[in-house]
């Protein structure tokens, strides 16, 4: 069973401008990310577009799903800015059918050292291999159906509606 990754971009894919103290986009960390967890999962990689998830329009949304459908996987793990990762999954479940897609990012900057996008990805991964067809939200080692869940600001965390 083959994985495709979709990169959208958001905090898991932010470099850190030394000189600025701006955070700015480059490359994909996922390849790198993948090789360090030692993941031995067939995996295809597709960056869709590498943006903050509060700059993302709906046409971008859009695009994802149509990713996502054009897919010839049936696991898929979207890489997306935490934000407004919850408006796309709404997308997503409606627009994408027979497909397990998780969706999951990074509260911290992988460039960071401290980020917790590393066990972020490998938990949506895994997800994505057993969780039957719908649209999830994986973060902190926990999965969400896409319409029982929300990003707590203040406790810096995803949880149940």
């Amino acid at each position: 069973m083959t994985v495709r990754f979709l990169v959208t971009g958001g905090t898991f894919d932010k470099e850190y401008n030394e000189l600025t103290g701006e955070l700015f986009f480059k490359d994909t960390h996922l390849p790198e990310m993948l090789a360090l967890g030692r993941a031995r999962v067939p995996i295809e990689v597709s960056t869709l577009m590498m943006i903050d998830s509060l700059q993302m329009t709906e046409a971008q949304r859009e695009q994802i799903a149509q990713a996502c459908l054009a897919a010839t996987e049936s696991r898929i793990v979207v890489t997306h800015g935490t934000d407004t990762m919850v408006e796309t999954a709404k997308v997503l479940a409606a627009r994408v059918a027979g497909k397990t897609v998780v969706l999951t990012g990074a509260m911290v900057p992988w460039k960071f050292g401290s980020s917790d996008g590393l066990f972020n990805l490998g938990s949506a991964l895994a997800f994505a291999q057993v969780l039957p067809a719908g649209v999830y939200v994986s973060m902190n080692g926990r999965w969400f159906p896409w319409d029982d869940v929300r990003k707590n600001k203040a406790k810096g965390e995803f949880e149940n509606l």
